[in-house]
């Protein structure tokens, strides 16, 4: 992936305010926590309250579902959509691997201490899992809408003409969820290539939270 230019730069900061905010404040949180807790338990905390804030920011946004909104999510917040989609990807799985070495280092923890770290451990899970199907539900939102009054690459029952954010977030949640489609139709070859990018990395994201669960399981009963 080639780097951005100034001008890209300056476009991904405009088109995406809540998503760069939630990261700024996230990166402070992160350096502002005491050194003594370590890199990776720093960044897990600063990526924990960029994660938090972005979806409260956006379930706000979600909340309202008006079509004014939703097709200026399309034309404006989703420019750069490829782009803030595979960064936030893999800033998700990048949390997995934190998670790991965490967990690794948590068994030397006794005490309250231990589970404070469980507990970092678990919002990162699910933060991480929310954000990923989030993040792909606006971009869905975007190549709905995009296509104006042409062919729609997703078609929704009883051929909703207007389906709100509520739709999109179903459809991803289901792919994240279980790895394939629900009853929504994917009708074009572009659509195609982005459901199976979110199910791969769904995949990938379930087996490792499967294992994660596993590993905490073992160590609460191991003491």
């Amino acid at each position: 992936m080639r780097p951005l230019s100034t001008s890209a730069r300056r476009r991904l900061i405009h088109s995406h305010p809540r998503l760069m905010g939630s990261l700024l404040l996230g990166f402070v949180a992160g350096v502002f926590f005491p050194q003594t807790w370590g890199l990776t338990l720093k960044c897990l905390v600063g990526w924990n309250v960029a994660v938090w804030i972005y979806l409260i920011l956006c379930g706000w946004l979600v909340a309202r579902d008006d079509e004014h909104q939703i097709r200026r999510l399309a034309q404006h917040e989703d420019a750069n959509a490829v782009f803030a989609t595979a960064i936030m990807s893999f800033g998700a799985m990048v949390s997995l691997a934190a998670i790991i070495v965490e967990l690794s280092s948590a068994k030397n923890v006794s005490g309250d201490l231990r589970v404070l770290h469980y507990a970092l451990t678990a919002g990162t899970v699910l933060g991480s899992w929310l954000l990923v199907a989030l993040i792909y539900s606006f971009h869905y939102v975007h190549l709905y809408y995009r296509c104006g009054d042409g062919p729609k690459p997703l078609r929704f029952p009883e051929d909703q003409p207007k389906p709100g954010y509520w739709d999109f977030l179903y459809f991803s949640i289901t792919i994240a969820v279980a790895a394939q489609t629900s009853d929504v139709s994917v009708m074009s070859t572009q659509a195609r290539k982005i459901v199976m990018a979110q199910s791969a990395l769904s995949f990938l994201f379930n087996a490792a939270i499967i294992g994660m669960s596993i590993n905490i399981a073992a160590s609460v009963v191991g003491g």
